[in-house]
């Protein structure tokens, strides 16, 4: 890195970095200068009912999705921005009870990825939590944080029937929703529950 600088102080922040890198035929490019948007690093949970069979998920407005020429209303897991001092699990449980009103039993962990590296600095923590979905349902989220979430549940062939309509439309999602059906079988294992 030759320099950054902050571009754009906002909610959100832009650095713009002057750099090169070295090349794969052992030179190195010239300088160049690419921007960088930086949020923080999220973490997620999808809740998971393996007595029920079922999922608590999420549904509200997001305004990249309008911009996108998308549906706005996406469905979700639930998800958070780890401030500093948190563990990822700690903002995967808070989360999970701030935004859909269940206490996260038990983290496996997922996966932790970049959401866009071409432009961001961004990972998020994935994991599946173990919920019960007995009480699961209404809305939820923070005033203050404008946050205005449906919760529902999903059995697990409403949620491969999401992901296969292509109604499951955010990253997080996708991955969390792709890893279950991977890992279906071990996860009812390990959380002590007969096979389907």
């Amino acid at each position: 890195m030759i320099a950054r600088h902050t571009a754009f102080q906002g909610y959100f922040r832009i650095d713009e970095y002057t750099m090169r890198h070295g090349r794969f035929d052992g030179g190195w490019t010239t300088p160049m200068k690419r921007e960088v948007f930086e949020r923080g690093h999220a973490a997620a949970l999808l809740p998971y009912d393996p007595e029920r069979d079922c999922f608590v998920l999420c549904q509200q407005f997001r305004i990249g999705a309008h911009a996108a020429g998308m549906d706005p209303w996406q469905i979700e897991c639930v998800a958070g921005i780890i401030e500093p001092g948190e563990s990822p699990e700690d903002v995967a449980r808070r989360e999970t009870e701030e935004e859909c009103g269940c206490l996260a039993l038990d983290l496996m962990p997922m996966q932790r990825y970049l959401v866009s590296p071409g432009g961001a600095s961004e990972t998020a923590t994935l994991y599946l939590g173990r919920v019960s979905s007995a009480n699961a349902g209404g809305i939820f989220g923070l005033e203050h944080e404008g946050e205005h979430i449906r919760v529902f549940t999903a059995t697990t062939e409403q949620l491969r029937e999401l992901l296969d309509d292509g109604k499951l439309c955010n990253a997080v999602t996708l991955v969390a929703a792709q890893w279950f059906f991977l890992n279906q079988e071990r996860v009812r294992a390990a959380w002590g529950v007969p096979a389907l």
